[in-house]
């Protein structure tokens, strides 16, 4: 996505992108930039530093401040040369920056390299997406805890609001809230299905699934389940 407020820009930028193959979304400010990240069709977005209404700065921090859109690649591009403004751009949380005049080899460079590193974190999201599916089919094999790890990844979630964790935090304990029990890939069905309480010997191999952070075993009860 090409976001300029003057037509000649998104004329020449588009032009050079478009020959090497790549799809090109044209917008003239901050707002229209936006509403085309938020509407998931944006890899990565070449913004303008100075447009009308929300500056490149803005625009930039409002997808980096969403954890849907923040690991779009953005790109300003400004006359600006001072460091305090280069400064400002990181602070905003902009992945790079080319100078106007732009050098056409220059963009070309950047653009293949930062789609190449949103082409790697997409492959991590779907690998995660692959694992939480995991997760889920490992514990609807037992109707007694089925739904068990979606409701502690929101219990999770409820927590980190509570305390006023960062996202960041937030995004961590929901995860982990889902794939706390994927180690019970590894524990046969007929332990993990077991209706009576586990001998010794299962009840070792159930504790191996979820190792307690002390190094301590975690409690038990009179069915063999963990708890935490």
């Amino acid at each position: 996505m090409i976001a300029d407020d003057e037509e000649g820009n998104r004329a020449l930028f588009s032009t050079l992108l478009t020959t090497e193959g790549y799809k090109v979304i044209c917008v003239s400010d901050g707002d229209q930039a936006l509403t085309a990240v938020r509407g998931g069709a944006v890899d990565l977005a070449l913004l303008d530093v100075m447009m009308p209404g929300k500056t490149g700065y803005e625009t930039c921090l409002a997808i980096k401040s969403q954890p849907e859109t923040r690991l779009i690649p953005v790109v300003l591009v400004t006359g600006l040369t001072s460091a305090n403004d280069r400064i400002q751009g990181i602070m905003c949380g902009a992945d790079d920056f080319l100078t106007k005049p732009v050098n056409k080899h220059e963009l070309l460079a950047r653009v293949s390299s930062l789609l190449r590193l949103k082409e790697f974190t997409d492959e991590l999201e779907s690998a995660e997406a692959v694992l939480f599916s995991l997760a889920v089919s490992i514990e609807a094999k037992d109707p007694y805890t089925e739904g068990h790890c979606d409701r502690l990844s929101k219990y999770s979630v409820a927590m980190a609001d509570r305390l006023g964790l960062t996202e960041d935090l937030r995004i961590a304990l929901r995860r982990a809230g889902i794939v706390h029990d994927v180690g019970k890939v590894a524990v046969a069905e007929h332990i993990l299905l077991k209706p009576g309480p586990l001998t010794e010997p299962e009840w070792t191999l159930m504790k191996q699934h979820q190792p307690s952070a002390s190094g301590s075993a975690p409690l038990s009860s009179p069915s063999g389940w963990c708890f935490r």
